[in-house]
């Protein structure tokens, strides 16, 4: 079966543990060919000799991607949790002063990450900005938000 840009698939010699969509094939000359890979629920990069790569069925995508949210579900009710007794001693039961500003050039985690802050009940602000331009913006955005935490996601 023939491996081409767009697949999920899993690396072999580590046990399909993590999906990776194929983001580019490299071809080489007399050597294996290559594929870059981009994590399909982990912000994750790699590459992989294309013999070690498998292609993945629906089924295993789906039940993977199941068991994966539920693993993050539970990390935010444990966190969520935390937030509130921490909130509580304060006695504003759920409510955090808190305000993080998130910059990520990956538009998909991008959205994630503003999906798990509102679930957190955290305030965020999420910004999609190219790595390349981050150092250019952060410091007007730091001006212009004022925020407790900066988070700076890079691959």
């Amino acid at each position: 079966m023939e491996i081409k840009k767009g697949d999920i698939v899993g690396r072999i010699s580590y046990g399909k543990d993590i999906l990776f969509y194929v983001t580019r094939i490299i071809k080489t000359k007399g050597e294996k060919d290559y594929a870059i890979l981009k994590g399909v629920n982990y912000r994750i990069e790699a590459d992989a000799p294309i013999d070690d790569l498998e292609k993945i069925d629906k089924s295993k995508i789906e039940e993977k991607k199941r068991n994966i949210e539920t693993k993050i579900k539970k990390r935010i009710a444990e966190s969520a949790r935390e937030i509130f007794k921490k909130t509580e001693k304060n006695g504003k039961r759920g409510e955090t002063s808190a305000l993080i500003l998130h910059l990520d050039g990956d538009r998909r985690y991008t959205g994630k990450s503003a999906r798990y802050y509102q679930k957190l009940g955290l305030k965020a602000i999420v910004k999609n900005i190219p790595e390349n331009r981050q150092p250019q913006v952060i410091g007007s955005l730091i001006k212009r938000y004022n925020p407790d935490i900066v988070v700076i996601t890079r691959t």
